[in-house]
């Protein structure tokens, strides 16, 4: 297997070729592997610009009491004070992850945890809503 050899003589040869061009914005340990170049960067932000342009058409023709969570969970809070055999017998703790699962992903498309000021999921709105039901329901299940 000459792969061993092969990785130490390309960091070898782009070191040098760094040194003849001058280059002094490498920091030793990082791979240039890497770094992408000014196309790449502009294809990658296009390509994201089209898929959050997308995202916000996905639920654009859907009813907002089908689309909001918080309207969602509000709708199985009032099915389990109404009929709690019904929303027992229906496993509604099962599905609410299912059900949820399209909308809250939705949501985390353009959530970045590596970007500087991005938002703690605890504090997006679908999180709370989430957590105000759960609350709500371990509230009425201890009643």
């Amino acid at each position: 297997d000459n792969s061993s050899e092969f990785i130490p003589k390309c960091r070898t040869c782009r070191r040098q070729a760094r040194e003849q061009s001058g280059e002094a914005a490498h920091h030793e340990g990082l791979s240039s592997d890497e770094e992408l170049t000014p196309t790449e960067v502009d294809e990658f932000q296009k390509s994201k610009d089209n898929v959050l342009e997308d995202s916000r058409k996905i639920f654009e023709d859907v009813h907002a009491d089908f689309c909001d969570i918080r309207k969602i969970l509000l709708k199985f809070q009032e099915w389990k004070e109404k009929f709690p055999d019904s929303y027992c017998d229906a496993y509604i703790s099962f599905c609410l992850p299912k059900l949820l699962n399209p909308l809250i992903r939705v949501q985390l498309i353009s959530w970045n945890p590596l970007e500087q000021n991005f938002t703690e999921l605890e504090e997006m709105p679908w999180f709370r809503a989430i957590e105000e039901f759960s609350d709500a329901e371990n509230a009425s299940e201890s009643k």
